[in-house]
């Protein structure tokens, strides 16, 4: 499916744009085996200077916490309300009155989830999503709040098909008697199209196809971008080319001012170290840290460039009871506590998440290494990484201890802060881990230590890294407790389709 060359032109003109600009939101998930009280879940959000939540629900013990916090929120209706809502205009009023009308203004409720991921998760209640939608937003127009409150409904990416390229992704035709009419309500109500994206999930489902490093958002050379061939338009990762194929997919239905928000995108900080060996922190810090930098930046996307992609993190807290594959119950930024479940790099980014510990933190040799690749590591640190190793001579302060993870610690630690401590630039293949304890020995200072300014770099290359081979073998792994995490079906046509220049 080729579109004509001018349609193709026209899209890539056409402007969406959201209400606000760029922002990052984060999930609130419950199925905790000791879920933290409302006032300390909105005291962790408050101290963490995160200003936009999306609630699965609409708690009135959560919204009472977060009353006069300013914390802009996105409240739910759960699936299993969505036939009642959905199949009466009189219980939708209901539900607003409830839900909404007796928490505002005092709590500042922006958005209504109607729905999460109907038309993958709940196929037989998709001819009730319109109608409740269309229920939902009457009852906000009668409490006059249809201005301050936006009424979507959260979609899994699966619902696009062809989706690499971008330009010839399209809804699946299946879905299209709902989801005409929906964007339809999306546009005449001024609102936004909700995408949950996962492209943990569209690197797993890939065999090998999708490189790690362009799900991770961590930099390629422009030999290794993926380029559409109609508009010739580059991608850098995955994220962008999901949220691109979604508007190329609405513009196929002749919709083209609908933006699109980004309600659910994470990856686990640990897994099943056989079936899941890619849900670890250092590869959640990095993709959390770039997908944050991503949106705040207001980089837009290929098609929409400076156009915010707002965007929810998925998720607040790992949450203990969530079923399935291990990695599920490990995708939060907190533990129960409200400790960091692992060091985000957020440097630019403002005051968003105060986690953020990158003027401390150390690159070294992960604990119990293979040694060779090790060495390899150290080699090209000190080779075409172009650190200054002369630390690590005989007689100089960083020769002792003369081990192979003593002087890999230094030269990862050079690199590391040499190239500003930027997300991706302390893995060397999967044997180097950011740590916040000084590794400075006696007279050894490393970067970052007591002031000590990281050596500067002469070439920008990145550390090496290799794609991890593995992939997940059981397809029950794709699907949350809340949600359907379905990755974009891009598997089989991500080679024919693209360009390698």
């Amino acid at each position: 499916m080729t579109l004509p060359l001018l349609l193709l032109l026209l899209l890539a003109v056409s402007v969406v744009s959201a209400d606000e600009g760029p922002y990052i939101g984060v999930n609130v998930g419950t199925a905790l085996s000791d879920m933290p009280s409302p006032t300390q879940v909105a005291a962790l959000l408050k101290t963490q200077k995160i200003d936009h939540v999306r609630l699965y629900d609409a708690d009135p013990a959560m919204l009472a916490a977060l009353a006069n916090t300013g914390i802009r929120v996105t409240v739910s209706v759960p699936n299993e309300q969505l036939l009642a809502v959905g199949q009466s205009n009189a219980t939708a009023a209901n539900w607003v009155a409830r839900n909404v009308v007796a928490h505002v203004p005092a709590v500042n409720i922006t958005a209504i989830a109607v729905g999460s991921e109907v038309l993958t998760a709940l196929p037989n209640a998709a001819t009730l999503l319109v109608p409740a939608l269309r229920y939902i937003h009457s009852a906000l127009v009668a409490a006059n709040l249809d201005g301050l409150i936006k009424v979507s409904t959260p979609h899994a990416s699966s619902v696009i098909l062809d989706s690499f390229p971008p330009s010839q992704a399209f809804f699946n035709r299946t879905f299209e008697p709902v989801i005409v009419p929906m964007l339809k309500f999306l546009q005449s109500s001024g609102s936004y199209l909700m995408l949950n994206v996962y492209p943990y999930y569209d690197y797993l489902q890939s065999n090998g196809i999708i490189p790690l490093d362009y799900a991770l958002f961590r930099p390629l050379p422009p030999n290794k971008e993926a380029v559409d061939a109609n508009t010739l338009l580059h991608y850098t990762n995955v994220f962008d080319a999901v949220v691109d194929a979604a508007y190329f997919a609405m513009a196929y239905l002749n919709v083209t001012n609908v933006p699109v928000v980004v309600l659910e995108s994470g990856w686990p900080h640990k897994g099943d170290p056989t079936t899941e060996p890619d849900a670890t922190a250092d590869n959640a810090a990095t993709y959390n840290s770039n997908l944050i930098r991503h949106v705040l930046n207001n980089t837009g996307t290929p098609k929409h460039p400076g156009v915010p992609v707002p965007t929810y993190i998925y998720e607040l807290y790992d949450e203990d009871l969530r079923p399935g594959a291990t990695s599920e119950k490990f995708w939060g930024l907190f533990d129960v506590n409200g400790v960091p479940a692992y060091t985000l790099h957020l440097t630019g980014s403002g005051t968003l998440l105060a986690n953020d510990t990158t003027n401390q933190t150390f690159c070294v040799a992960r604990e119990g290494a293979d040694t060779k690749m090790l060495q390899a590591g150290l080699d090209w640190a000190c080779g075409p990484g172009k650190v200054d190793c002369s630390a690590l001579m005989q007689g100089k302060p960083c020769y002792d201890p003369d081990t192979v993870e003593s002087h890999a610690s230094y030269a990862f630690n050079e690199y590391y802060h040499g190239m500003g401590m930027a997300s991706g630039t302390c893995y060397f293949s999967g044997v180097a881990a950011i740590t916040t304890t000084d590794p400075s020995h006696e007279s050894c200072l490393f970067s970052g230590s007591g002031g000590k300014n990281g050596t500067v770099l002469n070439g920008t290359s990145l550390a090496p890294s290799s794609n991890s081979t593995s992939a997940e073998s059981s397809a029950s792994a794709a699907h949350s407790f809340h949600h359907n995490k379905g990755g974009l079906q891009i598997i089989r046509l991500l080679l024919l389709s693209l360009i390698v220049l």
